[in-house]
């Protein structure tokens, strides 16, 4: 210890040092020649057997963002990720605004260009270093950066990423973003102080008490109550809790839109993704952590009594336009909020003969539902559906703890997700290429646990395949992806026909600018990387596919599955 205190590290791995002192376990990483500098102080490093996180080698900065995104909703924990100047940060620029739309905390960094071109250690030396500078080069992530600022001496390291780390996890939590000049990476701190305990903690907001209470006494006197839920509800506990609370009290869930899960889809509860018909009827409605809770140009807005926002940010307010109404806002962490409300309404009087009606008309309505939608999922007459492949991921996945991370992918309901953790969709800022990422990061945290990807051609284009697949095959990460292949921008297609049912476009032969034809074969890519990989057109060869791809998972090897589906 006394050694160490004396002893000098250059920045750039002292960076890694406190870190690992502030509990990241993995620095995703794409170096550049801003570089030198980190890499020096990672070989020092370990040359004095320090502890750090574990740098990985990730090829490129899309990848990287969303390894740390998916690392974080299996743990909790924020990373960091390390981009290469300008251009990395660009290509980061993606992943912070999904970060951002999601509320994911994590620590970005990138190197910047030398500012002086000699005389100084760390100057200037490729041609790259003056191509490569900007005026404003924060300004790439700014806006979706809840702080942001540029490491001036390196005496600052410790200081300014306990002071990150404490806003990116403070409520609301997300991206932060620290500017890394190469001279200053280039200079030596004492090494003896770099695991001290941080110095700030972050802050966690606790619901308000009044806003609770009014929440409570509504919904204790609702004749029927709904609760649309986008964001999950909170930790493991809260959502066994919450599934038993709306039990209790007949209250009605719906999974519009969902990127994380809130509520079992076989609850009797759950009235599926779609709450128009529950919308409309609605005499009190809770909008949990959901962005946006309807579509205008699909629902009425609720002529409801009460309208009751509760979220991280209730109201959504990085946001500049959304007016969803807002009778009552709870803000806090879903975990916090979900408790205090529970705990308020068991002080409520129950009209348990209301309660009992309610709870019997909701399971009824809602088993019905269900059997008709397995039953339109199954009818493969014209050929496979997005429904179909959903329907029978659903049967190879029964008894099995997994996390399906979908992206224009598999169907939330049709696809039955029962467990805390066991369901995400992409973020609602459509940043694409995010769920193959996201779930290697997940695979990174949770070894034991069957992830699976499923996403549209677009998108696992967008996702840089390629690097995907070196990345699993590099660092063990056996996960299964699943392309539901329609050779177009099928989200695209449906956007347009939305605004223009009866137009040009919808008639169409060909509608233009959302054919992705000739398709590739994508399995030639996973390949390429030794993953399993398969095409698969049949209908009755799916159900096979599926459990070959999953024993190769299981076995400890990637594996692709490349299915042509119907347009939606």
């Amino acid at each position: 210890m006394e050694q160490r205190a004396t002893a000098m590290m250059t920045a750039g791995g002292a960076i890694f040092a406190r870190l690992k002192a502030l509990g990241v376990d993995y620095v995703f990483a794409n170096s550049g020649t801003d570089f030198p500098p980190v890499i020096e102080g990672l070989a020092e490093a370990a040359a004095h057997d320090a502890e750090l996180p574990e740098a990985l080698v990730i090829p490129h900065e899309h990848a990287a963002m969303g390894m740390a995104h998916g690392y974080y909703l299996m743990t909790g924990n924020a990373q960091a990720v390390m981009l290469h100047t300008n251009v990395g940060l660009s290509n980061g620029a993606t992943g912070a605004i999904n970060a951002a739309c999601e509320h994911i905390p994590l620590i970005m960094m990138s190197g910047r260009t030398p500012v002086t071109e000699e005389g100084r250690f760390g100057a200037r030396t490729v041609p790259i270093a003056w191509g490569q500078e900007m005026r404003d080069q924060t300004a790439l992530v700014r806006e979706a950066a809840k702080w942001d600022y540029e490491l001036r001496f390196p005496e600052q390291i410790a200081d300014l990423l306990d002071r990150a780390f404490a806003i990116a996890n403070s409520t609301p939590k997300g991206p932060v973003y620290l500017s890394l000049p190469r001279e200053t990476l280039c200079e030596a701190v004492p090494a003896g102080e770099l695991d001290a305990r941080p110095t700030i903690a972050p802050v966690r907001i606790a619901p308000d008490p009044a806003a609770v209470a009014a929440a409570a006494r509504a919904l204790a006197k609702a004749k029927a109550p709904l609760i649309i839920a986008q964001r999950g509800a909170g930790d493991a506990a809260s959502f066994a809790a919450f599934a038993d609370w709306v039990d209790n009290w007949g209250i009605a869930v719906s999974s519009w839109w969902a990127t994380h899960l809130a509520i079992s889809t076989t609850h009797p509860m759950h009235v599926g993704p779609e709450p128009g018909p529950w919308l409309e009827a609605a005499d009190v409605v809770v909008i949990l952590d959901a962005l946006a809770p309807w579509w205008p140009d699909r629902h009425k807005a609720p002529n409801a009594h009460t309208v009751i926002n509760i979220g991280p940010d209730p109201i959504f307010s990085r946001f500049p336009v959304r007016t969803f109404r807002s009778d009552i806002a709870i803000a806090g962490e879903s975990a916090d909020t979900i408790r205090a409300l529970i705990a308020a309404m068991a002080g409520q009087k129950r009209n348990r003969t209301m309660v009992s009606a309610r709870r019997k008309k909701i399971a009824k309505a809602t088993a019905a539902a269900r059997a008709d939608v397995a039953e339109a999922a199954a009818d493969v007459t014209r050929g496979i559906t997005k429904a179909y492949v959903s329907l029978k991921l659903s049967e190879a996945l029964a008894g099995k703890t997994s996390s399906v991370f979908s992206e224009l992918g598999t169907k939330l309901g049709v696809l039955a997700r029962t467990e805390h953790r066991s369901w995400f969709q992409e973020p609602h800022s459509g940043g694409l290429g995010w769920s193959f990422p996201a779930a290697l990061g997940a695979k990174l945290a949770e070894p034991d646990r069957l992830v699976v990807a499923t996403m549209g051609d677009g998108s696992y284009m967008f996702a840089n395949p390629t690097v995907c697949h070196q990345i699993a095959e590099a660092l063990g990460l056996a996960v299964l992806v699943i392309v539901l292949n329609n050779e177009e921008w099928g989200a695209v297609r449906a956007s347009v026909s939305g605004l223009y049912p009866d137009g040009y476009a919808a008639k169409a032969n060909l509608m233009p600018l959302t054919a992705l034809k000739p398709t590739p074969d994508f399995t030639r890519t996973a390949e390429a990387s030794r993953a399993f990989a398969r095409r698969v057109s049949d209908p009755a060869e799916l159900a096979g596919a599926l459990a070959e791809a999953i024993g190769a998972v299981e076995a400890g090897r990637p594996a692709l599955l490349d299915i042509s589906v119907l347009p939606d």
